[in-house]
C-alpha cells in the first residue's frame, strides 16, 4: 500500500510521525506532503517529502492521512481524518466538511459524535482507534526524566508548570494571564515553561519575551510532548492540549474553559488562578479520581499503538470499499481547494 501523510501546519509534525514509523515497519510507501511555508522547519529530513501537489497527484495512493481540516478532493487515495487535537467543544470540531472518507476517534466521546453524524450523512466510515499523537505520551522516556532532573537543578526549582493556552481569539488567555504568568515564574521554587500554539498572536509572544525573570522559559519545541512529561501542573484555557495532559492523570488549571467535561479546576477570575495552582503544587489535588472520566471518554487506550490501529483501519477500509474515485463536493468547496492547492 502507498499513504501521504498529508501536513499543513508544523503541529501536525509530531502527529503524523508515529504514522511514519508504522508505515515503515509494514514495509509500505508513503510520502510527506508539506507546503512551501514550513518545509525549511521539518524536522525530519530523512523522510521521502515533497511540497509538489502535481507529485502527489501521479503518486497513486491508497490512503491520505490529515491532521487538518481538508484535503484536495481530486488526489487519489482514502481520505481520512485524524484530528489535530482533543478539544471536541471547539467550535468546528464535529462540522461535517464533505471531504473525508473515513474518521478515526481517539475515544468513546467522539466515537458517538461522528457515528451519529455518518449515520445522518452516509457517505464516510467511523472507527475508534485511538490518537497516533499520544503514542509516545505514555512512553515516558529516559530523556525528558533527566532534562527534568537537569531543568530544576538549572533554575534552582522544586516544580515546573506548563503554560500552553490556545491561539483562538474568542477562547485563548494569554493577556488575561500574563501577569498571573509573570508572579509565577517570580516564585524561586517553580519553573515555568510557556508554549504558544503555531498561530499564536504575534504581540501576544511577544509581551511574554520581555518578562524579566530567570525562572520563565518561552520554548519553540515543536513536540509539546517531553513538555507534557516533565512539567507537574499545566495552566491553560479551551486548548486541547489539556486532555493530552490530563491523559497523565496530572493535574490542569485553567481560565474560562468551554468543555463539556470538565473534571480539573477551572476559573473565570484571573486573579483567583494563582492561589489555586500554589495550593496543587502543594500537595491539595482533588481531581485524581474524576480526571479518569475524562481518559475514559476522550481516549482510553495507554498502549502506545494507536498508530498501528490506524493503519489497520485503513487497510481494513480498503478491503471492504476499496480506493473511492471521488467525493461529491460542492462548488464552493471545490473553489476553495483550487484556490488554496491549485490544479
Amino acid at each position: 500500500m502507498k499513504f501521504i501523510l498529508f501536513c499543513n501546519l508544523p503541529y501536525s509534525f509530531a502527529i503524523l510521525k508515529p504514522l511514519e514509523i508504522e508505515i515503515i515497519g509494514r514495509g509500505f510507501e508513503y510520502i510527506w506532503y508539506l507546503p512551501d511555508s514550513i518545509k525549511d522547519i521539518f524536522p525530519y529530513k530523512e523522510s521521502s517529502y515533497t511540497s509538489s501537489i502535481k507529485e502527489l497527484k501521479n503518486y497513486e495512493t491508497d490512503a491520505i492521512y490529515v491532521a487538518g481540516n481538508d484535503v484536495p478532493h481530486y488526489l487519489r487515495g482514502i481520505k481520512v481524518q485524524i484530528f489535530h487535537g482533543l478539544a471536541g467543544e471547539k467550535r468546528g470540531h464535529f462540522r461535517i466538511r464533505d471531504y473525508f472518507d473515513l474518521y478515526l476517534t481517539q475515544g468513546p466521546y467522539f466515537t458517538k459524535r461522528f457515528q451519529e453524524l455518518a449515520d445522518r450523512y452516509k457517505n464516510f466510515e467511523v472507527m475508534q482507534t485511538g490518537w497516533c499523537k499520544l503514542d509516545n505520551l505514555y512512553d515516558i522516556q529516559k530523556n525528558s526524566l533527566e532534562m527534568k532532573k537537569e531543568l530544576l537543578k538549572k533554575y534552582g526549582a522544586k516544580k515546573i508548570i506548563l503554560y500552553s493556552p490556545t491561539f483562538s481569539p474568542s477562547l485563548r488567555s494569554g493577556v488575561e494571564l500574563f501577569d498571573t504568568i509573570k508572579e509565577l515564574s517570580e516564585d524561586k521554587n517553580i519553573l515555568v515553561i510557556v508554549k504558544f500554539h503555531d498561530k499564536m498572536d504575534r504581540e501576544i509572544q511577544d509581551s511574554y519575551k520581555k518578562i524579566d525573570s530567570k525562572n520563565l522559559i518561552l520554548s519553540d519545541n515543536k513536540d509539546i510532548t517531553p513538555l507534557l512529561q516533565i512539567a507537574d501542573l499545566m495552566i491553560s484555557d479551551t486548548s486541547s492540549v489539556v486532555y493530552e495532559f490530563i491523559l497523565l492523570n496530572k493535574p490542569v488549571v485553567t481560565l474560562n474553559s468551554i468543555s463539556e467535561n470538565i473534571n480539573w479546576s477551572n476559573f473565570t477570575n484571573p486573579k483567583e488562578l494563582k492561589k489555586e495552582v500554589l495550593t496543587i503544587l502543594d500537595g491539595d489535588d482533588n481531581f485524581r479520581e474524576k480526571r479518569k472520566k475524562v481518559i475514559e471518554l476522550y481516549h482510553p487506550y495507554n498502549d502506545g499503538k494507536s498508530a498501528m490501529r490506524m493503519v489497520d483501519a485503513v487497510v481494513k477500509y480498503k478491503k471492504k470499499f476499496g480506493v473511492p474515485k471521488s467525493r461529491k463536493l460542492s462548488l464552493l468547496r471545490k473553489f476553495k481547494i483550487f484556490q488554496k492547492y491549485g490544479i
